[in-house]
């Protein structure tokens, strides 16, 4: 390997590690998200359980908080969704950029697109999750 493929191949590596970074904070949240989904998965379970011995007093109580905790599930099943399309395009944006540093070319307007749906995406999770959060307190401070 020649010492100007290798100076290109090391750029290209170095101009991948920022995006890399948002990959793991991507992580992150993914982590948060399947964290509260599989709460919100165990108590729906156990209300379920619940509901079969409840009282015709209670019943109606738990139904609600059911209903509670399938519009929070579906609210944070979109919230994954959108993290994850985030990171694939994430993973996009730092294999174009690999591409474009080992070919030559310099085709910025597809990676600032790319970025750009990245960051949209993940702002969608974002307000999905605090839309999540919006309904839990709800629930916890008003009571089911």
């Amino acid at each position: 390997m020649m010492a100007a493929e290798f100076n290109v191949i090391t750029h290209a590596i170095q101009q991948a590690v920022a995006p890399v970074f948002l990959l793991a904070g991507i992580g992150g949240i993914l982590n948060v998200l399947t964290g509260r989904l599989a709460r919100i998965i165990d108590r729906s379970r156990s209300l379920h359980q619940r509901l079969e011995h409840a009282t015709d007093e209670r019943a109606p109580a738990i139904r609600e908080e059911l209903q509670t905790l399938t519009r929070r599930g579906r609210v944070v099943h979109r919230a994954i969704g959108f993290s994850t399309g985030s990171a694939l395009l994430v993973c996009v944006v730092i294999a174009t950029l690999f591409i474009n540093a080992v070919m030559g070319w310099h085709s910025g307007t597809p990676v600032a697109v790319l970025f750009i749906l990245a960051m949209a995406f993940l702002i969608a999770s974002l307000t999905g999750f605090l839309r999540e959060i919006q309904l839990a307190t709800r629930v916890m401070l008003n009571g089911p």
